[in-house]
This record gives C-alpha cells, structure tokens and sequence, in this order.
C-alpha cells in the first residue's frame, strides 16, 4: 500500500498575497489541530477559489514550477484554463491543475444532462525532501497516492447530489473527503482498476474509479511527475496527455 503525503494547496491569483487552502492531514500524521479547519471547509475554499473566471487567473505560479506541466493533449480542441498551484512550506511549486471543457460549479439543482463536460489533470512534482508547513519537520515524498487524493478531493470540490439539503453539506464533504483519503491511500483495492492512457505518445497505466459524481485517476509519467485527473461528462477512456507547451493556450 502507498501512503498518501500531505499536500498544500495554494491558490494564485493576481495581488500581493495568495491564500492557502491547507489538505487534511494523512492517517499516518498526528491528529490535527486547533488551527486546522475541518475537511468540509477545505472543500467549500477550495471550490470557491477554483470558480475564479480564467481571465482573473495567472500563470505567474505554473511559470515556477521547475518541472513539467500536463494537460489533455492536442486532440482535445475545446476550452483549456488555468485553475490553481500547490506550494510548500519553503514557496517551491509542487502541484498544480489545469482544466479543460466547460468550467464546473456546484449546483445541486442540475440534471445529469446539465451537469458541465469537463476534465482536470493535476501535476505533481516528484519531491522526496518536503518540510511540514510549521518547518519543523519533513512529509513523506510526493506519490501516485498524492496525485489519486488530489483528484479525489478535487472532483468533491464541485459535487452536491441533488436530493440533499444545503445545510448538510458539510457533514457529508467531511465524510466524503475521509473517503476518499482512504481510496487515495490504498491504490491496489479492489475499488480501483486499471487504465493505460497515452503519455506523451507512450501508453502509460493509470489507477481508474468511478462513481456517482464522476471519474478519479491517477499515475506516473516518464518525466519523473505524477499526474492525477478528474472530470465529468467526459469518458476518460478516450484520453491522452502531453506536457503543456505554452500556457498561453490555458489563459
């Protein structure tokens, strides 16, 4: 089994301060704090910050990333924007998320048909030295797991079933969040299977589930990144990825 590291998350926007939206801690880590902020309010910070308009977005951040960045390839000829970066305690880049398609909101009134046609892959960069965000120690190196909590997590960034009441969204983010923690840290369940997708021309093999809500995977590049994605409405069995050569094309 992998363990899933722990994995900041930092918005960047435009202005003199970009606020961090902190992941919960691993199972392995110790119990959190009084600082710490439940999981269904990381969710919520999290869907808020992605559902900036692209034109309000910079690439400022993806531009310090010193490895690679992923998205959908050249056959994907819809909508490309950028969405958020991950930064370590040290203000080094780790991860990062570029979107394609129609870009998601949550809306719990939507139907199926309704629902926007969208795919999210996250790069991580390959870290085995990481300091804790207090600076007093050191996480586990980045993983397959990083990259499967990331997209898990980030898929229930817009998701709201439709027969639930606003008021218990929290209550179930939380639950939902925990479980996904869990299937990002047990890769070889039997709640995943197995997808090869191309990677740069090559046929690479991906951890692939599904659910209700959507689609969650995640692998590892020749490049030395790891890459997770999420999406909807979009099968990922027709996918294929290559670096991202101008981020132009995302802004």
């Amino acid at each position: 089994m992998e363990t899933t590291s722990r994995v900041a998350v930092q918005q960047n926007q435009p202005g003199p301060a970009a606020q961090p939206a902190p992941q919960p801690p691993p199972a392995h880590e110790a119990e959190p704090g009084a600082d710490d902020q439940p999981a269904a309010q990381q969710a919520q910070q999290a869907q808020q910050t992605q559902g900036v308009p692209a034109a309000r977005r910079t690439a400022e951040g993806y531009l310090r990333a010193d490895f690679p960045w992923y998205g959908l390839d050249e056959a994907f000829t819809g909508p490309r924007w950028l969405m958020q970066v991950g930064m370590g305690a040290d203000g080094t880049v780790e991860h990062g998320s570029v979107g394609h398609g129609e870009e998601p909101a949550v809306r719990s009134e939507a139907t199926a048909a309704e629902r926007e046609r969208f795919a999210v892959v996250i790069t991580v960069a390959s870290n085995p030295n990481r300091r804790s965000g207090d600076g007093t120690g050191v996480l586990e190196a980045t993983s397959v797991s990083s990259a499967a909590w990331l997209a898990g997590s980030g898929l229930l960034a817009f998701t709201w079933p439709g027969s639930m009441d606003h008021t218990l969204r929290s209550d179930w983010l939380d639950q939902q969040t925990e479980t996904a923690w869990e299937l990002a840290d047990d890769l070889q369940g039997p709640d995943w299977s197995t997808l090869s997708l191309p990677v740069d021309g090559v046929p690479t093999p991906f951890h692939y589930r599904e659910s209700e809500f959507g689609w969650v995977l995640a692998g590892s590049t020749a490049s030395g990144v790891h890459l997770g994605a999420y999406g909807r409405g979009m099968s990922a069995y027709g996918l294929a990825f290559s670096q991202v050569k101008d981020l132009g094309a995302y802004a």
